[in-house]
Formats: C-alpha cells, sequence, structure tokens
C-alpha cells in the first residue's frame, strides 16, 4: 500500500433535515494502536426545508495532506450535531433519488 496523495477531497453530503442544527463534519484516519488523526474538519448549519422529508443538496470540497496509508488504516467520516431540539435532526440521506438527493459519498484526490 502507498500514500493517498495530498489534494482536494470531494464531499456530496446530501440529508433530512428535519430541524434546525449545526453539524460537524470530520474525515479521521484510524489506526490500530494509534490516536486518531482528524484530515479535515468544518461545521455547516442547516434549516430544513418546507417540503418535508425531500433531502437537502450539499456538497463542498476540502483540502487534506497527504495521508501514509497502512495496510489495516480505516478513513472515517464522522458528523456530530449540536444547536437542535431534535435527536436526528440532520441524517445523511441513504435514500438517494427516491429522496431528491444523492447517495453521501467522498472522492479522494
Amino acid at each position: 500500500m502507498g500514500p493517498v496523495r495530498a489534494g482536494t477531497y470531494h464531499f456530496v453530503l446530501d440529508g433530512i433535515v428535519t430541524a434546525k442544527v449545526d453539524v460537524e463534519f470530520d474525515l479521521v484516519l484510524r489506526r490500530t494502536g494509534a490516536t486518531d488523526k482528524v484530515l479535515t474538519t468544518w461545521s455547516q448549519h442547516f434549516d430544513p426545508l418546507p417540503s418535508g422529508f425531500d433531502a437537502q443538496a450539499y456538497e463542498i470540497d476540502k483540502p487534506c495532506a497527504e495521508v501514509d496509508y497502512e495496510a489495516g488504516d480505516q478513513l472515517v467520516f464522522r458528523y456530530t450535531a449540536s444547536n437542535t431540539t431534535k435527536t436526528e435532526a440532520w441524517i445523511p440521506n441513504g435514500d438517494g433519488a427516491k429522496a431528491k438527493g444523492r447517495i453521501p459519498n467522498i472522492t479522494l484526490p
């Protein structure tokens, strides 16, 4: 295995928004026996759409440094909601086009 080169990661993160919410997104390198390394992190505020459970389009490009990948490493995508009144205020769109959105995905450089 070799490194994942430095560059711009493209995130498609369409989601269902059920209440006003601030979401922190993290991409983490997890290596057995080591501390998680955060590759990129950012926050985004979402307001619900008036249409109910339709997906809200969201995509962003974020720069990341080179990742010295080793066998067994994992890329972990983590999201944490805050400043909201609901437990599930932001839900990744697992229904794709059925919810008028895209399945969340990450394109590496």
